[in-house]
């Protein structure tokens, strides 16, 4: 049953009180759209704005910090560093990396400002193979590379220098392209072998005089070496990476011999701050490196690396620039 109101009905011709009257919303319907479309372009400038005035923010400010990726993002250099730079004003935020595959191709995205993990030759390589011109921007370290003795039952070396270590012994080297050719300059400056020409950077173990050597060299994974010192009596001593001393828990000092670290052959092994080529004159970045080469961040590096890095903090961006392109230069024409 249908309720009817008390409302009188409007006498209007045409009127049917069971059809409703079709109302124009139109009029509203523009207000309501011409005040979305005012929301959208409000919040559309407002965003901007926003992002222009991050955007405008000096580098190494507050909001806007300077980002650099590393491998040891907690390492106490890089906390110290960063307090630091906050002392001088300049803001930075430490980005970390689990391998080192990834931070040069960030940077040279423009995801990363700089970054500090690789030496020279790792850079040239990865320049040459990607057709990238990244550029060392100032140096931090270089890390010797060691030469430690067989270990006996009780752990402690065999040998305590070189002239103990017997003619015809076997000598382990890291079998990756970097540190092979790097331990094989080791065992020439040492003495233990002797090479067909000059060493490059790129020197394979059969670019050995083996007849005039005093040692066999035998390539493996670096990550064995140390465990082979205690487990295989066939071998007499062997190169390895400063990582991995740690990781033995070798004492570094009980190396019997190590690459000079100023030598003209170190200099591919010379560890850097990187940037892109168009920011190699950015003030922000270049006091970056002027704040890590101040002694309280260079004596966290050092206790980090229990006394075996040497700081490399005296060469100039030229220098180190000129390094790189002699380096790239080498590895093209090993192609």
């Amino acid at each position: 049953m249908r309720s009817f109101s008390s409302t009188p009905v409007p006498d209007i011709p045409g009127y049917d009180p069971d059809h409703p009257v079709r109302v124009n919303h139109t009029p509203r319907n523009i207000v309501i759209a011409v005040l979305v479309v005012a929301f959208v372009l409000a919040a559309t400038l407002l965003g901007y704005h926003a992002m222009t005035k991050t955007d405008e923010a000096p580098k190494g400010s507050e909001n806007n910090p300077v980002v650099i990726g590393v491998v040891g993002a907690t390492n106490p250099e890089w906390v110290e560093f960063t307090k630091q730079a906050k002392a001088q004003g300049v803001y930075v935020q430490i980005k970390d990396f689990q391998d080192y595959t990834s931070e040069n191709p960030a940077l040279s995205t423009g995801s990363l400002d700089m970054n500090e993990f690789q030496h020279l030759l790792y850079l040239a390589n990865y320049n040459v193979s990607n057709r990238d011109n990244l550029q060392p921007l100032g140096g931090t370290a270089i890390y010797p590379l060691g030469l430690y003795s067989a270990r006996n039952d009780q752990g402690k070396p065999i040998y305590e220098s070189l002239s103990q270590i017997p003619a015809g012994s076997t000598v382990a080297i890291p079998n990756d392209e970097t540190n092979q050719a790097r331990a094989i300059g080791v065992l020439r400056a040492a003495g233990l072998v002797t090479l067909k020409g000059d060493w490059t950077a790129f020197t394979i173990p059969q670019d050995i005089d083996t007849a005039n050597s005093k040692v066999k060299v035998v390539p493996m994974k670096a990550e064995q070496i140390a465990n082979t010192l205690t487990s295989d009596p066939t071998v007499a001593a062997g190169v390895i990476n400063n990582d991995y001393v740690a990781d033995a828990g070798i004492d570094p000092t009980t190396a019997i011999y190590h690459d000079d670290a100023d030598s003209e052959e170190s200099h591919p092994y010379i560890n850097i701050f990187a940037v892109r080529a168009a920011d190699i004159d950015n003030e922000t970045y270049r006091k970056c490196v002027e704040i890590f080469q101040t002694k309280p961040v260079l004596d966290k590096l050092q206790e980090n690396s229990q006394g075996t890095a040497v700081f490399a903090d005296k060469f100039s961006t030229k220098q180190l620039q000129q390094y790189l392109q002699d380096i790239e230069r080498q590895i093209r024409s090993e192609e």
